[in-house]
């Protein structure tokens, strides 16, 4: 039983394989929102939803860059067992060693030279972030063993596991957070990172089990087409693995730009609840990602792909334009995490600000899973240079300036840099892209 490359893509084939990836992704998107309402809900809100969003969200993802890209090594490289056994093993090592690094942060005197010394979060959430951070640490791994397995799934046509494996990470999350709220004395910090740190645990052992019959049925009887060696794997990844640092550094950056721009502990807790509906509306693009890189290598792909991505990016903007002018913005800060009035209105003309970031994750997607599938890996690491230089400029010039609420630079900042990175993905991606048009019109020529 082999997965089928040669023949045409349908638009049937893309929406089997997107819809649970889009659905995944919407509800991971969901788990910020649902750990901030309710740490809105739990005593000092404010200073716990700052310190959540402000140190322990982005210092755990740093943490975890080497591995978060394993899920696109993993679909595009999965061709047979001894690719997939020599992808575990750095797998394993990698999660192992970043385990070590957040214990060491967590944990040690590190902590605060991290915190106070390079973030310079504000002196009051520095103690209630240690605590939600440390309860973090089963997070690097888990994420790392549940990307790879779900690499080999998405290959291999099982991508409605991935959405399986979400759903089983959010029922955990629910249960950890009505227990933690239920208690009520808790500070929501501790609540929101013990709940993630072992949901995604839950998610990672789900998706151990489910992959064990698609590693029976397809990887161990395939054929060894080219054996993937290390070098070739090292040459593949450590552009992917650079651009996981350059992607994910911003965060912290940001955290520590806004801890010294006006308005810095509101504009940390507005931001936590802000990025949290951000990731839920740019999910659909997101998505498209791994659908790029598994079909684009069969025939008919770029069309069909291309057109696929025009309905997301209208559906996508459309939502959140909807959403923006609409009183559902104010339903959503308002009422789900109870902005006080002053946050609310942060909240909502920063929103506003962001209103291009579905068009862009959208585009993002495309032409990085087209850079992917070419194997020239070296193009992402160098957009998202470019990306991380303009976030800095733009956080730098609201330092700068001083006059502004951090928040709106905070936004500002993102639309820029993933502006100026999806120009740069499209420039370097073109010249494959003709490639890949030229190749599909042939094959149409062939079956007329």
């Amino acid at each position: 039983m082999y997965y089928n490359r040669f023949m045409a893509l349908s638009s049937k084939q893309i929406v089997r394989t997107w819809w649970p990836l889009a659905a995944s992704w919407l509800l991971m998107g969901l788990e910020s929102p649902a750990i901030s309402a309710v740490i809105a809900r739990l005593p000092n809100a404010e200073v716990n939803l700052a310190a959540y969003g402000g140190i322990v969200y982005p210092v755990s993802l740093i943490i975890e860059a080497p591995i978060i890209m394993l899920l696109a090594a993993s679909t595009a490289l999965s061709l047979d067992m001894p690719s997939y056994r020599k992808m575990y093993k750095f797998m394993m090592w990698t999660g192992f060693s970043m385990t070590v690094v957040h214990i060491l942060v967590a944990f040690t005197p590190l902590y605060y030279l991290v915190v106070r010394n390079i973030i310079g979060s504000p002196e009051e959430i520095i103690e209630p972030a240690r605590i939600g951070l440390m309860l973090m640490t089963p997070w690097t791994w888990s994420i790392g063993y549940r990307r790879f397995q779900q690499g080999v799934m998405i290959r291999y046509n099982h991508s409605q596991a991935v959405w399986y494996g979400t759903m089983v990470r959010l029922f955990s999350l629910i249960i950890l957070l009505t227990i933690g709220y239920s208690v009520g004395s808790l500070p929501g910090v501790m609540v929101g990172g013990g709940a993630q740190g072992f949901a995604v645990l839950a998610e990672a052992i789900f998706n151990g089990i489910y992959v064990q019959p698609v590693i029976r049925n397809y990887l161990v009887p395939a054929p060894i087409v080219k054996p993937l060696t290390w070098k070739a794997f090292f040459a593949f990844y450590i552009p992917l693995m650079l651009t996981s640092y350059l992607s994910l550094i911003w965060q912290p950056i940001g955290s520590a730009a806004l801890s010294r721009m006006p308005k810095a502990v509101e504009s940390l807790a507005v931001w936590q609840v802000l990025f949290g509906l951000l990731f839920i509306l740019r999910s659909p693009g997101t998505a498209l990602n791994e659908v790029v890189v598994a079909f684009l290598e069969k025939p008919g792909a770029y069309r069909a792909l291309k057109k696929f991505a025009i309905y997301l990016i209208i559906f996508s903007t459309a939502v959140y334009f909807i959403i923006a002018a609409t009183p559902l913005a104010t339903l959503w800060f308002e009422e789900l995490f109870e902005l006080r009035p002053a946050l609310l209105e942060l909240a909502l003309i920063a929103f506003w600000i962001g209103i291009p970031l579905p068009f862009l994750t959208v585009l993002q997607s495309w032409y990085q899973g087209a850079i992917l599938f070419s194997k020239n890996t070296r193009s992402i690491p160098e957009s998202v240079a470019i990306y991380l230089g303009v976030i800095i400029l733009v956080l730098l010039s609201g330092i700068l300036w001083s006059k502004t609420a951090g928040v709106y630079f905070g936004i500002s900042a993102l639309v820029s840099g993933t502006s100026a990175q999806v120009l740069w993905m499209y420039i370097r991606s073109r010249n494959f892209m003709k490639q890949v048009a030229a190749r599909d019109l042939a094959f149409k020529k062939t079956t007329i």
